[in-house]
Order: structure tokens, then C-alpha cells, then sequence
């Protein structure tokens, strides 16, 4: 499996958020819900209607580790579900196929194709649905520098773990090497 950056620079995130929102709100609405929160891609996937309207947090057992996560949801991510979900029913997938009657959300194959087509686009080749969590994870810890908490909210092992994860380590070795020479 290749390895998967966070996307780094907020322009970058920005142009996917309008390549997406361009080709349809439900690509669009994967996207600014994965790294709002920073959930895996499969807990996103089963998600419906009625786990985000009108709450102020997601509750669910997490596929990987069968943990019962609760997680905030701030007011921007509130708004957008409340835009999102403006005229759905309550049992429908959030991300529902276009097939079979929305009766069955997207694939991880299909949000992969999404995302990566959407990277491809703006120049980014090391994408995939993990970039979505990496993504929020990187941009948390720059703006809370709380590794012990962003472990946590991921369930991660360590703090080391976590800074790994989400690329910061890569991040200050490039630095270190940048003007490194003999």
C-alpha cells in the first residue's frame, strides 16, 4: 500500500474543496467532513442523516478498534451538515451510492477514485483516504501543538505515534536536511 501525506498547505485545500463542490456536494461534503474530523474512512462511509443532523457531536464504535468514539463537531461543521442535509431523509447514507436507490453509501474504492482524482488535479500525488484524517491531524497539532490529545482523539499508542503519523516528523527532518551538506 503507498504511503499518504496530509495536505499541508490550506490553498491546496482550499482549490480541492472547489474542484469537489464542482463535481457534487456529496464529494465535496466527504472531504470537509473527513478533515474536520478526522475519522477513518470507513466510519465515514456508514454514517447517515440521522447520526449528524442537528447534533453537536458523532457518536459510533469505530470499525478498526470496535471503541465507542464520541467527537465535536464545531459550528462551521455544523453548518455545513445543516446545508448538506437540507433536504434528505433521516436513514440515508450521508454518502450514498447512486446506485441501488441510495441504499448503499460509496465504496472506499470510490471515495479513493474521488480523492485522488481531486489531488491529481492540483498536483498532489500521495493522496488517498487516509489524507482526509492525516489532513485534520496535521492542521490540530500545528494550531494546538497537543500531540498528548490529538493521540487520544486518533486512539493512537504514543504521542510519537501520532506526530509520525500525521507527517510532523517528516516535516522536521526535511527541515533539518534542507542546507545539510559537507
Amino acid at each position: 500500500m503507498k504511503y499518504v501525506q496530509p495536505i499541508r498547505d490550506r490553498q491546496i485545500i482550499g482549490k480541492i474543496k472547489q474542484i469537489l463542490k464542482n463535481q457534487s456536494l456529496r464529494n465535496y461534503f466527504l472531504f470537509v467532513l473527513g478533515i474536520n474530523t478526522g475519522l477513518r474512512i470507513g466510519d465515514l462511509l456508514k454514517l447517515k442523516v440521522e447520526h449528524v443532523r442537528n447534533k453537536s457531536h458523532i457518536s459510533l464504535s469505530e470499525e478498526k478498534t470496535g471503541k465507542i468514539k464520541r467527537f465535536r463537531l464545531n459550528p462551521a461543521i455544523q453548518d455545513e451538515i445543516a446545508t448538506y442535509t437540507r433536504d434528505k431523509r433521516e436513514n440515508e447514507y450521508l454518502f450514498a451510492s447512486r446506485t441501488g436507490r441510495k441504499t448503499k453509501p460509496i465504496s472506499r474504492v470510490m471515495a479513493y477514485n474521488i480523492l485522488k482524482c481531486a489531488g491529481r488535479q492540483v498536483g498532489l500525488s500521495e493522496i488517498g483516504t487516509h489524507t482526509l484524517r492525516k489532513t485534520f491531524g496535521y492542521h490540530f497539532y500545528l494550531e494546538t501543538k497537543d500531540a498528548a490529545l490529538l493521540q487520544q482523539i486518533f486512539n493512537h499508542s504514543a504521542p510519537s505515534v501520532t506526530l509520525r503519523y500525521i507527517g510532523i516528523n517528516q516535516d522536521v527532518q526535511d527541515r533539518a536536511i534542507e542546507n545539510f551538506s559537507l
